[in-house]
């Protein structure tokens, strides 16, 4: 979900001192001569050291040279997302690994992470990604896919549920029926916003609005159930509007561009996801039921990695080493809030105190460090 969020900084540390310089073509790296763009952003600007880079894998070095926090976005034509990082904070660096095909795209900062960000455009030619591929990363990308689309098929019902609840004008529910909805949607969370279109209307909250746009989706609903604990006549239509947009996803999601990069990337963004805005409170801030996010937040970070293990495992066994270890970690964290009791499995979040979401966030962001090197291990040829 893209809203405004609070600075994070859990950035990674670019490996060289980066020097922004001018030039038509991307500079290569010493690793068989895959491409390297840096990017400088500042609270007005976006310089790139190119504007043509070869096809294939290629690193952008992002550098915030401003004063607030900022994000990075890649799209092709459409504004879909080939890539993205958030929460880069001022005076950081990060580093994004990724596989882009041959054609022209636009580079986005977005200082304050809100608007359509300063833009620049870019061009990758050539024949595209390494011929050589694993073939293990094919099967990823394959089995990675179904997921996805196991996962809308998944959301559909649960969400008929939740919103015929709302129509029938039932709060209680409509209540108990929220969080379950969503599960789906949080797991796959990075494809589902690839298209760019679809997330703002199912699952933005108030302070993510664009000027002039109407709150519809899950958290407007939210909103209603548990802050004005009633259901009015226009909920009865945000209800059905949000099944007809969920349908929407449902139908676009295999189409989607899912490589073995964009999954590596797409599982930190969950965790960013998860750092930014259920362990602050700030994503199901009526309904608190963030628990619930969180855990499917991380199932889909856990699915996108577990897929792509045996390629991880055999070009850096230490990293797989640590990211087992704190995803079990991370589990052994959530288990601590299970409520039996409770329709969704999870306590109510504003019951969590501030230890507990200290050692909740100290998780998250011990798992997201070795996860943002992810990419990079999966773009490593051999």
């Amino acid at each position: 979900m893209r809203a405004l969020r609070s600075p994070v900084v859990a950035a990674v540390a670019v490996a060289a001192a980066l020097t922004v310089v001018s030039g038509c073509a991307a500079k290569s790296d010493s690793k068989g001569g895959k491409g390297v763009i840096e990017v400088a952003a500042s609270d007005n600007a976006c310089e790139l050291s190119a504007d043509t880079f070869p096809a294939g894998h290629v690193r952008f070095a992002v550098q915030n040279k401003g004063s607030k926090v900022t994000e990075v976005y890649v799209y092709a034509p459409g504004d879909r997302i080939v890539t993205e990082r958030e929460n880069i904070g001022p005076g950081t660096s990060a580093e994004i690994t990724a596989e882009i095909k041959p054609g022209h795209y636009e580079v986005a900062c977005k200082p304050g992470m809100k608007g359509d960000g300063i833009r620049q455009k870019l061009t990758a030619d050539g024949k595209g990604a390494d011929a050589k591929r694993d073939p293990r990363l094919d099967a990823a990308v394959a089995a990675y896919r179904t997921y996805v689309q196991q996962e809308a098929d998944r959301t559909l019902p649960a969400a008929q549920k939740f919103a015929d609840a709302v129509r029938a004008g039932d709060v209680a529910e409509a209540k108990k029926t929220y969080a379950l909805s969503r599960v789906g949607w949080e797991r796959t969370e990075p494809v589902a916003e690839s298209f760019g279109d679809i997330d703002p209307k199912v699952d933005v909250r108030a302070d993510g609005l664009e000027d002039g746009q109407k709150w519809t989706g899950w958290h407007r609903l939210e909103k209603s159930l548990w802050q004005e604990k009633k259901i009015s006549a226009d909920d009865k239509k945000l209800a059905a509007q949000l099944i007809d947009d969920l349908k929407d996803w449902q139908k676009r999601v295999g189409t989607a561009d899912i490589t073995p990069t964009s999954m590596a990337n797409g599982a930190k963004e969950l965790l960013d996801e998860v750092a930014t805005g259920k362990v602050t409170g700030e994503e199901e801030r009526y309904s608190h039921t963030d628990l619930v996010d969180f855990q499917g937040n991380v199932e889909g970070a856990q699915k996108a990695y577990d897929l792509l293990k045996p390629v991880v495992s055999k070009n850096d066994p230490e990293l797989t080493k640590e990211l087992d270890r704190q995803f079990k970690e991370i589990h052994a964290r959530l288990d601590d809030h299970r409520d039996k009791g409770s329709a969704d499995g999870f306590v109510s979040y504003d019951t969590v105190g501030k230890e507990a979401r200290k050692k909740l966030s100290d998780s998250v962001n011990a798992l997201a460090e070795p996860l943002s090197k992810l990419a990079a291990a999966v773009a490593v040829t051999k």
